[in-house]
């Protein structure tokens, strides 16, 4: 199928922006071609939920001293400038091979993963220490009962208030298939059974813990099923989603990266549909651009920035609760490419291009979802517009076009005293380092040295912005 065909008909016509679908003219690819949009910030469309924003870490990351602890301030840091509130999620795959011990020592391994006390005293203290939530998984897959049972009441401790939800099991929908916990035939109904032999359990010794899932990688059906059977002793629905993938595949290209997924649309349809009967909002707890580690040269590119700021905007508009991206040591025991926090295993972090997309979706989802139309004039442009509680009002403007400029004229329904921008970009769709947002990098302490804001002009209830092609651009306006 051809995805950028499927944009004018599925997920992007409904997520933002109406598109007139009116055809381009013959422009010199030089000349910046002309985008028109309307925002009207009285047509609201339900709020993004302040703690919509998250990371994800495989559970060998907490075996690993000094990362998620309080004495961390530059990965404090990092997290911090996402937003003063968010979800830390820790799972993965390694969390149906991984134990608890209390003593310890701690072990980061990809299949011998040991978490112990003092392992999750520092993550307790680095969630206090950022404001963040955690969504905690417990090994269904290859543990006991009565271990899991010992390592919630340590997490529970630990977490306290910052607990969010536990997790049992992680991606059960393919225990059957490529990770083998069970044996083939194994069905959403055997799940559901081993899920309520353990939550029995778990409530018997802690009644109130709240519990997510199913915590599903590809049969979404589960997590209908499982919202039917389970939602009125759940807190979230969980679900998880790759754009690409494996790294080998010739397939898992920026072309490709860059076009609408139609799967994204069924997953979401379905999230919702479940979310919608069950009174139990959704999560899209587990994503990134290519699963398997990312692919270099994809995952870690300009162009990851501009899947991923559409990508969250995607999710917000279809009613998600939040996402978690996945970042640092993954299953195969490796620092994936899609990191947006790169860590070098010796105590150094770098941004990476995903980390400029979060960063601007923190600077532009604070409030409500609000109505926006636009005529993208054949452009590969998408647009989302969100009111905060003071009344400003914030643009995203994305340009997933490689050669040609976008001269957008924003209007706005009701009168604007001054617009700022605040333009994402880097060299080139494919450059791995030289992407900025607001023309300033984070450096190696997590500081975001932010320089004076760009002015744009408002005449007549309108602002003109130029917006490059491969770029993205926040539009900040004051009432």
């Amino acid at each position: 199928m051809d995805r950028r065909k499927f944009l004018t008909t599925s997920l992007g016509a409904a997520a933002a922006c109406t598109c007139s679908g009116r055809s381009a003219l013959a422009e010199s690819p030089g000349l910046p071609r002309p985008v028109a949009v309307d925002v009207d910030p009285s047509k609201t469309l339900g709020a993004i939920p302040e703690n919509f924003i998250g990371l994800g870490y495989e559970i060998s990351s907490v075996a690993q001293a000094g990362l998620l602890s309080p004495r961390n301030a530059a990965y404090i840091q990092f997290v911090k400038n996402l937003g003063a509130r968010g979800v830390i999620r820790i799972g993965g795959n390694t969390s149906d091979y991984s134990s608890y011990s209390a003593s310890g020592p701690a072990v980061s391994s990809p299949k011998a993963t040991v978490v112990d006390d003092a392992s999750l005293r520092d993550l307790g203290g680095f969630l206090r220490a950022t404001g963040w939530e955690l969504i905690w998984g417990l090994n269904l897959g290859g543990g006991t009962v009565e271990n899991g049972l010992d390592e919630a009441a340590s997490v529970i401790a630990a977490a306290g208030d910052n607990l969010l939800a536990l997790e049992i099991g992680n991606e059960p929908d393919l225990f059957a298939g490529g990770v083998a916990h069970r044996p083939r035939g194994y069905s959403y109904a055997d799940y559901l059974k081993e899920y309520r032999a353990f939550k029995s359990s778990l409530r018997a010794k802690f009644p109130k813990v709240p519990l997510a899932g199913p915590d599903a990688a590809n049969h979404t059906d589960w997590v209908g099923q499982f919202a039917t059977d389970e939602g009125k002793d759940i807190k979230l629905l969980t679900h998880h989603y790759y754009a690409e993938g494996p790294p080998t595949n010739p397939a898992s290209t920026i072309e490709n990266l860059l076009e609408t997924d139609p799967k994204l649309g069924r997953i979401l349809d379905q999230c919702t549909a479940a979310a919608g009967n069950s009174g139990v909002p959704f999560r899209i707890c587990e994503t990134n651009s290519c699963f398997g580690g990312g692919k270099p040269g994809v995952s870690d590119t300009l162009a990851s920035a501009l899947w991923g700021l559409d990508f969250l905007f995607t999710l917000a508009w279809a009613g998600s609760a939040g996402v978690n991206i996945e970042t640092g040591v993954n299953q195969l025991g490796f620092v994936s490419s899609y990191s947006p926090i790169f860590d070098d295993l010796q105590g150094h972090y770098t941004a990476r291009p995903i980390y400029y997309a979060m960063l601007a979706f923190g600077q532009a989802s604070r409030g409500v979802k609000v109505g926006v139309k636009c005529d993208t004039n054949g452009l590969s442009v998408k647009v989302y517009a969100t009111k905060e509680p003071s009344g400003r009002v914030c643009i995203t403007l994305i340009s997933k076009e490689t050669r040609t400029d976008a001269a957008v004229t924003v209007k706005m329904s009701t009168h604007a005293k001054r617009a700022t921008v605040l333009h994402l970009g880097g060299p080139s769709l494919d450059s791995k380092t030289g992407v900025t947002l607001g023309g300033a990098e984070v450096d190696a302490d997590g500081r975001w040295k932010r320089p004076a804001p760009e002015s744009a002009q408002i005449r007549h209830g309108s602002c003109d912005v130029l917006l490059a092609a491969a770029s993205a651009a926040v539009v900040i306006v004051e009432k």
